[in-house]
C-alpha cells in the first residue's frame, strides 16, 4: 500500500467503530483519519476527535452541534444532519460505514457515488437499497470490501480463484446459533431482553445481538451475500457453527472447499477492509491450534428460527421486499428491546408486515426512503395491535 491511506469512519462510537478506532490508532503509519461521524454520542465522539485529530466531525443529531463544537479540539470542522453525513462519506480514500441499521444507506450511497472504497459494516443499507446501491457501484473507482466477518471470509476465499464466482458452486455462511441454539419453541416463548443479549461468542451492539438471537442476522447476511457476490440465492446456504472459528466456506466446481478461520475478533475484518489488497501486519484472531479440540457444524432449525426463511422469501420477491423485511425487523427489534412485545413476536411482526407488501421497484434513493417508511408504518401498526391485545 503506497503512501498513507485516508479514512472516514461513520458510526465511530458504536461497537464496530470503537474497534476500528483501535486498529486505526495502532497503525498511524498506514492510515490517517480525516473524518469521524456518530449519531448522538457527543462525549465519546469528542474523545475520539482528541485522540485522532480528524479535520471534520459530524453528528446526525443536529440539536447537539453546539455541544460537540465546544468539546472537540480547536480548528476541527463540525457538521450535522444529513448534509454532514453526506460530506464525510466522500472525503477519504476509504469510508468505513459502521452506522446502525437503515440510517447507513445515505453513507453507503455517498461513498460509492464519490468513487471511494466502502468498507461496509452496515448490511442493512445494502439490503434495503440493493437496486440503488447496484447502480452506485458502477461509479468509477467505487468498490465494496465487506467488514461483516462472514462476507469478509467469502471475499478472502474468492481470491483463490482467478475466475471469481464463475467457479463457485455454493457459498456457505456460518452462524454461531446465538444464545438460543438448540432451544425449543416452548422455551423461547418466555425469553426476555437480557436472555437475547447474552451472545455466546461475539460482543456486539443490542440490535445486531437480538438479530443474532432470532437468526434474522443470518437471513440478512444471505441477502447481503447475494448483493455483494451475485451468485443467486439458490447458491447460498447457512450452517450453524457454535465455535465461530470458521467464518464462511466457498465450494468450487472442482470439489475444493476454501474456508477462512480465526478466533472471533472484528478487528481482523476491519483491518482487512482498510488494507486490501494488502494485509494488516498486526495479527487479530490468531488460533492456537494445539488447544483446538473440535469444530462442530449443524443445520439451522428453521421451524424455530423462521426469520431465515422470511429473508429468503423477501430476496426471491425482489424489488422493495428486502427493504420491507429490513424495516419491519428494525421496528420489531426496537419494540422488543423496549419490552413492548415478546421475543417470539419479532418474527410474527415481520411476517405480518411482509404480507401487506405490494410489489414496487426501487429506482432511486427517494424510492427506498418511501418503501422503508411505508414498511415501518405498517410494522408499527402491527406492534401496536399486539400491545392492545396483550
Amino acid at each position: 500500500m503506497s503512501g498513507v491511506r485516508t479514512v472516514s469512519l461513520v458510526g465511530s462510537t458504536g461497537s464496530i467503530g470503537a474497534q476500528a478506532i483501535e486498529v486505526l490508532n495502532g497503525n498511524r503509519e498506514r492510515f490517517r483519519v480525516v473524518a469521524l461521524a456518530a449519531s448522538q454520542s457527543v462525549g465519546r465522539l469528542a474523545e475520539q476527535a482528541r485522540l485522532l485529530s480528524p479535520s471534520v466531525v459530524a453528528i446526525a443529531d443536529q440539536s447537539k452541534v453546539a455541544e460537540l463544537r465546544d468539546a472537540v479540539p480547536k480548528g476541527t470542522e463540525v457538521l450535522a444532519g444529513d448534509d454532514g453525513l453526506d460530506a464525510v462519506a466522500g472525503i477519504a480514500d476509504v469510508v468505513l460505514n459502521a452506522a446502525v441499521g437503515f440510517a447507513g444507506l445515505r453513507v453507503t450511497l455517498g461513498a460509492l457515488n464519490a468513487g471511494r472504497r466502502l468498507a461496509l459494516a452496515n448490511k442493512e443499507s445494502l439490503i434495503a437499497g440493493g437496486p440503488v446501491v447496484r447502480m452506485a457501484r458502477r461509479t468509477r473507482g467505487a468498490e465494496i470490501v465487506p467488514v461483516d466477518s462472514e462476507h469478509c471470509a467469502v471475499h478472502q476465499c474468492l481470491r483463490s480463484s482467478d475466475n471469481g464466482v464463475a467457479d463457485v458452486v455454493r457459498i456457505v455462511l456460518t452462524a454461531s446459533g446465538g444464545p438460543f441454539r438448540g432451544r425449543s419453541a416452548d422455551y423461547l416463548a418466555g425469553v426476555g431482553v437480557e436472555d437475547a443479549l447474552a451472545h455466546p461468542t461475539w460482543k456486539m451492539g443490542p440490535k445486531i445481538t437480538v438479530d443474532s438471537s432470532t437468526l434474522m442476522n443470518k437471513g440478512l447476511e444471505v441477502l447481503e451475500a447475494n448483493e455483494l457476490f451475485e451468485v443467486g440465492l439458490d447458491r447460498i446456504d447457512i450452517v450453524v457453527h457454535p465455535q465461530s472459528i470458521v467464518h464462511s466456506f466457498v465450494e468450487f466446481v472442482d470439489g475444493a472447499t476454501i474456508a477462512q478461520l480465526s478466533r472471533p475478533d472484528m478487528r481482523l475484518p476491519i483491518g482487512y477492509a482498510l488494507c486490501y489488497p494488502e494485509r494488516l501486519s498486526v495479527a487479530f484472531g490468531e488460533i492456537d491450534w494445539s488447544g483446538m479440540r473440535s469444530l462442530e457444524f449443524e443445520p439451522v432449525d428453521r421451524k424455530v428460527f423462521g426469520c431465515v426463511d422470511l429473508a429468503f422469501e423477501a430476496g426471491r420477491a425482489g424489488g422493495g421486499a428486502p427493504c420491507w423485511l429490513n424495516a419491519a425487523n428494525e421496528v420489531a427489534v426496537e419494540a422488543f428491546l423496549a419490552r413492548r412485545v415478546p421475543w417470539v413476536a419479532i418474527k410474527e411482526v415481520v411476517a405480518e408486515t411482509l404480507q401487506a407488501y405490494e410489489p414496487v421497484e426501487l429506482e432511486n434513493f427517494e424510492d427506498v426512503i418511501d418503501a422503508d417508511a411505508s414498511a415501518r408504518r405498517h410494522a408499527e401498526m402491527v406492534v401496536a395491535a399486539r400491545e392492545r391485545a396483550a
